[in-house]
């Protein structure tokens, strides 16, 4: 049996993201029907070499009653997503920060940071299709600059949501948040014809602030979101298709200055706003088995406005305009993939009326990516990428490039029926890119002379085992990141080479299902190290941040036809005697280490969805059932403790959370 078809029948090759040259990685098969926990929820993909990647899809979304990245990212052991607030979520891939990603929507990459307290993803869940998580540096496709890995946001379309023999249609959707807030949707869809077809969707959701599990109010936290988007898509001709999406994002209310950070008097409310459009072409051609071209094209444009006592009023935005050109040749054995990115970037930030401060930079690349077929029992990937670097400090006149090639080269074994080896290396590399925009506004902005692109060597082993019943996967990585490139932010902000960002760790998950049962259980051991001493998310923000052992267990029965209920648990042990300030001390922030601990959780989830009829769905949720009180150990971590440290802190989780929801489509 040839492991790059699923059960369908359908060649299954994931390509992980956008990039440059020739490049050796794993091919992506996603796992057969009986292979998968919920094979119309989350699966997992099986890259050659990596085997703790995986697919999140609408209906597990749905079930949890996602509102925000925690609850997207909620059953992937290897991701984690800190703070409660939206705004201030960042998402972590085995402890390395968001920062280290390559992250798309709909193929337009997600770039730079608007405000390094606040996080750089946005999305609603209620307009996703799926997203797909690769962990760790891996293939070619993958996109420029995944040292740390991808995730891929892909969208919607009408042909998600309209029977093929339907003309025109519709969903609407309330929800009740008990803590606290509503959110109510509106999406219309058609086919203007035969071949084209239409979906327009409007979200909005008003909160108030939530309390933590002691009862007590979690200040800044009641923004308003506003949410359109709009997409066409249909075929040219027999063989071409094309979409053209756009999305427009707003949130706005009166957060603390830091919103990552808990209100105090030295970190008060004030009125901040952050949107971001976003619009995107794809094209697909297929001619023959040697010519299937895709294309995307994309801008997109973030932008924040915050107004404080001390700063008065701040004004930062980030563009990114660029293009994905790829062909897929099916040569026998061979699956070749290859293709050209380009990508420019611009930063503006400063106060309104002001010249303000300007960074430019671009990336491009060639890439090519081989998935051969070699007999029946094995599959070798191999390829690379070549990646060119440009950075312009337009304001403060200095300029850096880099360039590099990233090989990588992977191999999976079937032994029989049961039983799969993957093996594989990755290399990648990362030039300096734009910065965030709050910081290239700080007077001065300049980089080390000698400043060297940042390079990752990405090693893994996985073990699977499945049956009729049995779905088991055992993986061991390390990742070594070598001339990490950090700023010393508030000391002229000088960017330099700080060392070797080191992140190993080990994962297992196990899945049984049986007739309507449906059980998961994972670990998650993961340890990021700078120099041989642990990375903590406050000072070495926009990195890295250390977590404890998660274990999580998820039941889902199907109890009839249009009744299922599951269950969601979560544990985090702790993490005792952190030695920190090793950052602060080489800028001179402060003279001697000290110690920090980040205690232990618990977390229960439930829910329980009805769908009566193909109009109708009703969905109950609890989120922390048992109202636990906490920080989450991928947000910062509580230094009160610490003398003239008081108030940096990560916000703390939500309490119990009763989610309620309706939604009716015709």
């Amino acid at each position: 049996m040839k492991h790059d078809i699923n059960s369908k029948g359908k060649l299954q090759l994931t390509p992980l993201a956008a990039a440059l040259a020739i490049a050796f990685s794993a091919p992506t098969v996603l796992a057969e029907n009986n292979a998968a926990i919920d094979n119309e929820s989350m699966e997992t993909i099986v890259v050659v070499g990596q085997t703790t990647n995986a697919v999140i899809g609408t209906e597990e979304l749905e079930k949890y009653q996602a509102n925000d990245l925690a609850d997207v990212f909620r059953l992937v052991p290897s991701v984690s997503v800190g703070g409660s607030l939206g705004i201030a979520q960042k998402v972590y891939i085995r402890g390395m920060e968001d920062t280290l990603l390559n992250v798309t929507v709909d193929g337009a990459p997600q770039t730079s940071t608007l405000f390094h307290h606040i996080g750089r993803l946005s999305i609603d869940p209620d307009l996703l299709k799926e997203v797909e998580v690769q962990a760790g540096a891996g293939e070619a496709t993958a996109g420029a600059g995944a040292i740390g890995g991808a995730i891929r946001f892909k969208t919607k379309d009408i042909n998600d949501l309209l029977d093929n023999d339907a003309r025109f249609g519709g969903t609407s959707k309330a929800s009740y948040f008990s803590n606290a807030g509503y959110k109510a949707s509106a999406s219309l869809y058609g086919r203007l014809n035969e071949d084209w077809g239409v979906l327009a969707s409007y979200v909005y959701t008003e909160r108030d602030n939530m309390e933590d599990g002691d009862g007590n109010e979690i200040t800044g936290t009641d923004p308003e979101q506003k949410l359109g988007f709009i997409k066409v898509n249909g075929n040219l001709s027999e063989n071409q298709s094309l979409s053209l999406s756009y999305e427009s994002r707003k949130e706005e209310g009166e957060f603390v200055q830091r919103p990552n950070w808990p209100e105090s008097s030295w970190n008060p409310l004030s009125p901040l706003a952050v949107e971001r459009d976003t619009l995107v072409l794809n094209h697909a051609f297929s001619q023959s088995e040697q010519l299937n071209l895709e294309t995307t094209i994309y801008t997109t444009k973030a932008s924040v406005e915050q107004t404080t006592a001390r700063w008065g009023t701040y004004l930062g935005e980030v563009q990114s305009t660029g293009f994905d050109i790829r062909n897929t040749s099916n040569l026998g054995e061979h699956q070749l993939t290859y293709g050209v990115e380009y990508r420019q970037d611009e930063v503006n930030a400063g106060a309104p009326g002001a010249s303000g401060a300007t960074e430019e930079g671009s990336v491009a690349g060639i890439y090519v990516q081989d998935h051969w077929q070699v007999n029946n029992a094995l599959l070798v990937s191999f390829g690379a990428r070549f990646d060119q670097y440009d950075l312009d400090q337009v304001t403060y006149d200095n300029k850096v490039d880099s360039d590099g090639f990233s090989p990588n080269i992977g191999a999976q074994y079937t032994f029989n029926d049961n039983w799969t080896l993957n093996v594989g290396y990755a290399q990648a590399m990362r030039g300096k890119e734009i910065g965030d925009s709050f910081t290239i506004d700080a007077g001065y902005i300049t980089v080390d002379p000698e400043l060297a692109a940042e390079e990752v060597a990405n090693t893994e082993i996985g073990l699977t085992y499945q049956d009729d019943h049995w779905n088991i996967v055992a993986s061991i990585y390390q990742s070594d990141i070598d001339d990490v490139i950090l700023d010393q932010l508030g000391q002229g902000t000088y960017y330099e080479n700080v060392g070797t960002l080191e992140t190993e760790g080990f994962e297992l998950k196990v899945g049984y299902w049986f007739d309507d049962v449906q059980v998961v259980a994972s670990y998650a051991n993961s340890d990021a190290e700078l120099n041989g001493q642990k990375v903590e998310g406050y000072e070495y923000i926009g990195l890295a941040n250390v977590r404890g052992d998660t274990w999580g267990l998820n039941v889902n029965y199907t109890l009839s036809d249009d009744i299922e209920m599951g269950w969601n648990f979560s544990y985090v042990a702790d993490l005792n005697n952190i030695e920190v300030f090793h950052r602060l001390i080489a800028i001179g922030w402060a003279t001697e280490t000290q110690v920090i601990d980040k205690d232990g959780y618990s977390v229960h989830d439930v829910y329980l969805q009805w769908q009566p009829n193909d109009a109708i769905a009703v969905n109950l949720s609890v989120q922390n059932l048992l109202d636990e009180s906490y920080i989450d150990h991928s947000s910062v971590a509580d230094y009160n403790g610490i003398p003239g440290w008081e108030g940096v802190s990560g916000i703390s989780e939500a309490g119990r959370d009763i989610r309620l929801s309706l939604s009716y489509q015709f």
